[in-house]
């Protein structure tokens, strides 16, 4: 691709609709704090709730940008801010005013549309992060389920 062909791709993707509506989602709930402010719903709900919007940077990363790792790095960031936002007694509501997940997202999408190397770089590494804890947590389900398995049998084993 020529650098005329990169700025004219780039310049399609800034104008298309959906990455207007990424960008007035991000000032919402960033910039005026709708997220920290949903967060103080109870049970999360909140914060599962406006984690739903990051499933826009999500769809846009995979098949506009046609990044996995870029899709990878939005998916740590909003698992993220969920966790986050979990933390009990307001305090991960406090956290979540000045974590703003959604910013985050949008300057990783601008960066890597743009060919920004550090942005670049930090979604790779973002990215690596994501699968190494997916893999964990596979790990981790798969001994609980054995775990489960055998104290199964062992209650099965006492009762006959």
């Amino acid at each position: 691709m020529t650098n005329d062909q990169h700025t004219q791709a780039r310049q399609h993707i800034r104008q298309s609709p959906l990455y207007q509506r990424m960008v007035h989602i991000q000032q919402w709930l960033d910039h005026y704090y709708l997220d920290a402010v949903a967060g103080l719903l109870p049970w999360g709900i909140g914060d599962f709730g406006t984690a739903l919007f990051s499933i826009l940077y999500i769809w846009f990363a995979a098949v506009k940008v046609k990044s996995l790792p870029l899709v990878l790095a939005i998916i740590n960031n909003t698992l993220r801010d969920i966790m986050l936002g979990l933390i009990p007694f307001y305090i991960g509501d406090i956290i979540d005013v000045f974590h703003r997940a959604n910013t985050q997202n949008m300057a990783l999408i601008r960066g890597f549309v743009d060919g920004d190397e550090a942005v670049i770089r930090t979604v790779n590494k973002k990215a690596r992060t994501t699968v190494l804890l997916i893999l964990l947590s596979i790990l981790i389900i798969a001994i609980l389920i054995g775990i489960a398995i055998e104290i199964t049998s062992r209650l099965l084993h006492f009762l006959s």
